[in-house]
């Protein structure tokens, strides 16, 4: 259904992007985004809205193509961006900086409204030598974490100039991604294929739990939580792989799913529909995993991992719910997945979705919105 997808060729190479959160009781479909850029001379985010739904055709399709309401220059890479409220939003940059910026709704203008310079940082023997990329955030306001390349972990609070606590070598690799688990506990993934949970009120600045994939020690980029079952969780790597883990079981994802042929570069649960999730990648695809339906006469895609055989055994029947991601024998289950990019280009970096609307950038330098995922 690629007519339902509006293009915006823009001059810059996207990293992310980030559907800003709806009110609570708001019916209407998710409107405004932002967007960050990487590798190009001046980086920059951007705030847009995603069309005039009076645009729609006769047949309620819709015509009208991103518009750009105001942007902002960026120092370095946007390497992560999330909305902390309506209003403002938190960039993780490649210099170690993690800013946040205002959008003006009154007069559509963007502005810093605060920094943590070089939150990041390498350090040799007796100089520093500057920033250390952070590679993503995570909010829960006012409440923000940060993760980088030096293995730090930052809790900051959007209202007060220090951190409230740094966890200074919490990982002697890089970490990549990191995402709440409840209010109190983070989850991260790094380059050495570990998910660790973190206790945001121990002092120690150990994990409380270490998971890892079996033995090749592949990096794992993304990292989501499944938004009803807490225990479920969604990785993904630099080997395209699609791993699924049950924090209460076990040490091992309970499956490994062939997904992409490169890099996967974000796993998105959908918030709502939590039976849908999406993944991208550096082939240039972007999947779309169903497990809503039972579609047994439908081809199955699900490859079995082998190297977590022994994990498919544990019955979850005495859960409340029984969630289709850790079904007791995957193999005998049909999950239907489409690629939403049939002509698959360059890299896609960044998915987001809310309600029946996707956004997704790419290094073709353009954004995409679909806004009937569903239809």
């Amino acid at each position: 259904a690629m007519e339902d997808v509006s293009a915006k060729f823009v001059s810059q190479k996207i990293s992310r992007t980030r559907w800003r959160p709806l009110p609570a009781a708001a019916l209407q479909p998710p409107d405004i985004f932002a967007t960050g850029s990487w590798d190009n001379e001046d980086n920059r985010i951007s705030i847009w809205s995603a069309g005039d739904l009076g645009n729609a055709g006769l047949n309620g399709e819709y015509h009208g193509e991103p518009h750009l309401l105001c942007d902002i220059q960026h120092n370095g890479d946007v390497m992560d961006m999330q909305f902390l409220d309506q209003e403002r939003i938190v960039v993780a940059s490649s210099t170690g900086t993690v800013t946040i910026f205002r959008h003006h709704q009154n007069n559509q203008t963007l502005s810093a409204n605060h920094r943590w310079d070089k939150a990041h940082y390498h350090v040799d023997q007796d100089t520093s030598c500057g920033g250390a990329a952070c590679t993503g955030v995570v909010c829960n306001n006012p409440e923000i974490v940060t993760v980088g390349e030096d293995g730090r972990i930052n809790l900051f609070r959007a209202d007060q100039k220090d951190a409230v606590r740094t966890l200074d070598n919490a990982d002697s690799s890089t970490l990549h991604a990191v995402t709440f688990l409840r209010t109190t506990e983070i989850l991260t993934v790094n380059s050495i294929g570990q998910l660790k949970i973190w206790d945001l009120r121990h002092q120690r600045n150990e994990p409380s739990q270490i998971f890892s994939l079996a033995g090749d020690r592949v990096p794992l980029h993304c990292v989501d939580r499944h938004p009803n079952q807490q225990h479920i969780v969604a990785t993904g790597g630099q080997d395209g792989m699609l791993s699924i883990w049950d924090i209460r079981q076990g040490t091992m994802p309970v499956s490994l799913l062939n997904a992409h042929e490169a890099e996967m570069w974000e796993v998105h649960f959908h918030p709502s529909d939590p039976d849908h999730l999406f993944t991208c990648s550096e082939d240039g695809s972007l999947w779309h995993w169903d497990t809503s339906t039972n579609v047994s006469e439908k081809p199955s895609f699900l490859h079995q991992g082998g190297r977590s055989t022994a994990y498919l055994s544990h019955s979850t029947i005495n859960q409340s719910v029984v969630s289709a991601w850790l079904s007791n024998d995957p193999t005998k289950d049909r999950m239907e997945i489409t690629n939403l990019i049939p002509n698959q280009t360059l890299s896609v970096n960044s998915l987001d979705v809310l309600g029946p609307c996707l956004v997704y950038g790419t290094d073709a330098e353009a954004i995409y919105v679909n806004r009937q995922l569903f239809a």
